[in-house]
């Protein structure tokens, strides 16, 4: 791999990179090397998870040996005979005596920080196949995902799960935990590789410890620390994780999301009724202590310390909650809420006796009654101490911080809002989103603790001493507002252009339908019915022309939900699902992986003309999945996704901002954020379609509001230059279809479809693609399906090739197979494990490299071949292979077994008779078991070597293990039959 020099920071890149992704990294080591913080954002597709990493790996590396040289000149001065000013020049010279910067501190660790452990788990891939794989890294995942006790582990409630694992640990009774002390050390532990969460279980099973206490030990002595954002920007789970800041270098990836995990991370919300249920839980706790003695009380619980706490302490705490409450109920709300500063909340809680120099004390208590009652019994449907925790949530975050600077922040930064809510009535929602209140006798109080300042959040980091704060992703633009909204000083700042070249994209802002109705999706316009079906027939009228995948965006559910009442009873769906299938976002997680999956494999189908997923802005399509390639050719934004304009929380937060730029001029006005949070999600939204250099869409902006100057300057930097302005909707569909008939003619073809994802089986459920270097590949139960598998590798022939070359797509060609060549994942389903776990239809995990068929009948290049070899061209699916035999001027053309996993099944159980295809499964089974080369063969032989079928028979050879391939080969040369 060569070394690329930059700021004086040899830079080890697997290739020779882009001026693009030498910005970028001269970027990250300019901020690293001036311990400033630096805004960095480089569209998808620009590699820029690697060139973080390579980047600030090796400022770290270089970092380190100027440390050590200077230790240890320090030293030599300090035992040396030199004289004193000598000494002392040494000793400065080695940062020993007066350090211009924190260097002094001790060795910096990278905190590598995203928004899901999914993210993290592809950025620590990149690592892994980069030349800096030999840096100490480790991951910090919750219990829920890496506890491996049986009992713990299968607690559902992950507050309950955290309180049994607390006290199995102080009880010294789980020997898991007490397994971690003797197996730290273990090579499968401190070897060379970089384990991931799946690999920590692993781990962990197989020596019999913690995984999760195990990541807190490979922290310590870790160059890089995995981690997910609420671990850094949470106080509490910062000091639950152990995570020390002080003079380390932080990297928020996917940092468009920031801002709201920052307000989201210091806010909460309490209700009168969290507060009842807290009382009952003291007065359940105080009757225990009645009613049990303390020695049936041990018996109870096993290495229960009922001293932690006494019935004084429960009186006292009951009496707490009761002036809390009566507190609350004392409240003046009106009829739309009441709000208060933010200092008002330190008010309302000292009424119940909760301050400053007593809050530890009560959150103690808490906590300890939170454990005995999530441990005392089995039962799930005994009290778990849900009501204590919302309390004790709520001092942790009020009390966060307890200096006068802090309450002064707060006093600046929040606001109380008191609102009442209807009981039967609290979970509708207007048009919008927005709650609607009630003030019935059956309603209960809501106390929102809101903070309007990411800028709090992230002045609670620098309060920490951190050397360098990155914030980074594909998104950010513009850079002016976030910089303000922070609040935070940034020394560097970049906007990179796109890598792709202008004939790979086309922008257009389509103001008007094909009957010449404006479109526009504003509040007075949405419920038009007129509008409606326009909207309608312009996506019918696109879907005609887009290829493949088709991705539609609307501003929220209840407008996606009536437009699609609306134009059912129009007919313009079934027209629409007539052509590309529709498939439609849930809002319900537990849908979302098997409606995704048929979608993908409805694109990966030939006999269709690809999909069309209709999915909301913000959503987990338009924030999380990669639709590279054919899954995702244009993207339709329907409109602009403001947030809901009767919050509560969203009028406060302009209030807010109108209140902070009445002192200063430069900060965001209450509107222009609005507009920025609108702006913000198209970007991520129209962020899913163009994933590498190769890759090629449109962007259709259907809202006539998208032609001001003021929101074009707010979307991304590298579209800006591509936008154009529709003025007549025929010819505007004219040029859609010529760019996409220009692009399948100049541009290479992907050389493998993007395969199906599959669920997890795990505790995550994160599916989609994952970038390899700039191009996509899946994520199956959050690991990549990887090039240079073995076992997945088997399924193309040359597949080294392929993805060699699909990478050199990318990255100019010269190195990428090398590259390419190291990645090596550990587990890949072949067709011998997909035969025998399961007798159901194989899931795909690869497409045909090349089929001929109607939708790329008109490629010039196959176009050329198929003239050359006077080839007829026609639809067809693998049924017409196998009914028919494809000639050539009369000569009969071999076939070849599809490339496709399940096509080959396919193809293999339709010929075979019922027990003949468990005889196949059976010797399949068999033979990866034993290996028995030649009953596997005489048994194949039986079934599949005749004339319709030897194809098939020649085609298993990929799946046969490597020391049996050539004599398999060598048999095949030699069988001569009758067809």
């Amino acid at each position: 791999m060569p070394d690329v020099m930059i700021l004086g920071i040899p830079v080890s890149f697997p290739f020779e990179p882009y001026d693009v992704q030498i910005a970028y990294m001269e970027g990250v080591i300019q901020s690293l090397q001036n311990n400033t913080n630096a805004v960095l954002e480089s569209p998808t597709g620009t590699g820029k998870t690697l060139c973080l990493l390579c980047s600030s790996l090796a400022w770290l590396l270089v970092k380190k040996a100027q440390l050590q040289m200077n230790a240890k000149v320090g030293n030599f001065a300090e035992h040396s005979n030199f004289s004193g000013a000598l000494r002392d020049n040494l000793k400065t010279v080695a940062g020993t005596g007066k350090a211009k910067d924190n260097t002094g501190w001790g060795m910096p660790k990278i905190i590598y920080s995203s928004r899901t452990h999914s993210q993290l788990t592809q950025a620590m891939q990149e690592l892994k196949r980069s030349s800096y794989r030999h840096v100490k890294a480790s991951i910090l995942g919750s219990r829920d995902q890496m506890c491996i006790h049986p009992e713990v582990s299968k607690e559902t409630n992950n507050i309950n799960k955290v309180h049994m694992c607390q006290l199995k640990v102080k009880t010294r009774t789980c020997h898991f935990y007490n397994n971690v002390e003797s197996k730290k050390d273990d090579r499968a532990v401190k070897g060379d590789e970089i384990l991931d969460i799946e690999d920590l279980v692993t781990v962990g099973k197989k020596l019999k410890c913690c995984p999760y206490y195990l990541s807190k030990e490979l922290k310590q002595d870790a160059d890089i620390i995995f981690m997910p954002y609420n671990y850094i920007l949470d106080p509490k789970s910062r000091k639950a994780n152990g995570v020390d800041l002080m003079n380390n270098v932080i990297i928020l990836d996917e940092a468009h999301n920031v801002e709201k995990m920052c307000e989201e991370s210091a806010s909460l919300q309490i209700r009168t009724t969290d507060v009842a249920l807290c009382i009952d839980e003291i007065t359940h706790v105080m009757r225990s202590f009645g009613e049990t003695s303390v020695e049936e009380l041990d018996m109870t619980v096993e290495g229960a310390q009922p001293k932690d706490f006494t019935c004084d302490d429960l009186c006292i705490l009951k009496e707490m909650m009761l002036a809390l409450e009566k507190a609350i109920d004392e409240i003046h709300v009106g009829t739309d809420g009441t709000t208060y500063p933010g200092g008002y909340i330190f008010e309302l809680l000292g009424k119940a006796e909760i301050k400053d120099h007593n809050q530890m004390s009560v959150i103690t208590l808490i906590e300890n009654l939170i454990q005995f009652l999530s441990t005392a019994s089995a039962s799930p449907f005994s009290r778990k101490g849900v009501g204590l925790q919302k309390i004790v949530d709520l001092l942790n975050v009020v009390f966060s911080g307890t200096t006068h600077a802090y309450k002064e922040r707060v006093k600046m930064c929040y606001k109380v809002h008191v609102q009442i809510e209807d009981k039967k009535n609290n979970t509708k929602t207007d048009s919008w989103g927005a709650l609607k209140t009630a003030t019935s006798k059956t309603a209960e109080r809501v106390i929102s603790y809101w903070c309007f300042s990411p800028g709090f959040g992230m002045k609670q980091l620098l309060d920490q001493n951190v050397r360098s704060i990155i914030l980074t992703s594909g998104t950010l633009a513009p850079l002016k507002p976030l910089k303000s909204e922070l609040g935070i000083p940034v020394g560097v700042q970049l906007e990179n252009p796109h890598i792709v070249k202008s004939n790979q994209i086309c922008v257009k802002i389509v103001g008007q339908g094909p009957d010449g109705t404006q479109l526009n999706s504003n509040y007075q316009n949405r419920d038009n019915p007129k509008y409606i079906c326009s909207l309608g027939r312009t996506i019918l009228s696109f879907s005609r022309v887009v290829p493949d995948g088709l991705l539609v965006f609307f501003p929220s559910y209840p407008i996606m939900a009536k437009c699609q009442e609306m134009w059912q009873s129009e007919g313009i769906w079934s027209s629409i699902n007539s052509i590309k299938p529709i498939f439609v976002e849930p809002q319900r997680k537990d849908t979302f992986n098997a409606i995704i999956s048929d979608y993908y494999s409805k694109i990966s189908d030939p006999s269709t003309r690809g999909a069309c997923f209709m999915a909301v802005c913000r959503g987990k399509v338009s924030e999380g999945l990669d639709f590279a390639d054919m899954n995702g050719r244009a993207v339709i934004i329907t409109g602009l996704p403001f947030p809901p304009l009767r919050d509560p929380r969203i009028i406060l937060k302009k209030k807010y901002l109108e209140e902070i730029r009445a002192n200063d001029k430069d900060n965001l006005s209450g509107d222009e954020w609005y507009t920025l949070e609108a702006t913000r999600a198209v970007n991520q939204a129209i962020g899913r379609v163009i994933r590498h250099k190769n890759d090629y869409g449109a962007i259709l902006l259907c809202d006539t509001r998208f032609n001001s100057p003021k929101l074009k300057g707010q979307l991304s930097a590298w579209l800006r230059d591509h936008i154009n302005v529709s003025t007549k909707f025929g010819e505007t569909v004219s040029e859609i279809c010529r760019f996409f008939k220009t692009a399948q003619s100049i541009l290479p073809s992907p050389r493998l479809k993007p395969l199906l994802p599959h669920e997890s089986n795990g505790n995550r459920s994160e599916i989609g693609t994952t970038r390899i270097s700039g191009v996509a590949f899946p994520i199956t139960n959050s690991r990549v399906v990887k090039p240079g598998n073995k076992k997945t590798v088997s399924q193309y022939p040359n597949s080294n090739e392929v993805y060699a070359d699909f990478s050199m797509d990318f990255y100019k060609n010269s190195k990428a197979s090398a590259y390419v060549s190291e990645f090596k994942p550990k587990e890949a389903k072949d067709l011998f494990t997909a035969l025998d776990s399961s007798n159901q239809e194989v899931e795909t995990t690869s497409q045909p490299l090349v089929t001929i068929h109607k939708r790329n009948a008109d490629d010039p290049k196959i176009a050329s071949v198929a003239k050359r070899k006077k080839l007829k061209i026609k639809p067809f699916g693998f049924e017409d292979n196998l009914n028919s035999e494809p000639k050539c001027n009369n000569v009969v053309v071999e076939k070849e077994a599809p490339v496709s996993l399940i096509d080959f099944v396919k193809e293999i159980k339709v010929l075979l008779k019922s027990e003949q295809y468990k005889q196949f499964q059976v010797s399949i089974s068999t033979y990866k078991k034993d290996g028995d080369y030649p009953s596997f063969t005489e048994i194949l032989s039986s079934l599949l070597e005749n004339g319709k079928t030897f194809y098939l028979f020649k085609g298993m050879k990929r799946f046969l293990k490597e020391e049996h391939k050539s004599m398999f080969q060598e048999y095949c040369d030699n069988v001569k039959f009758n067809s």
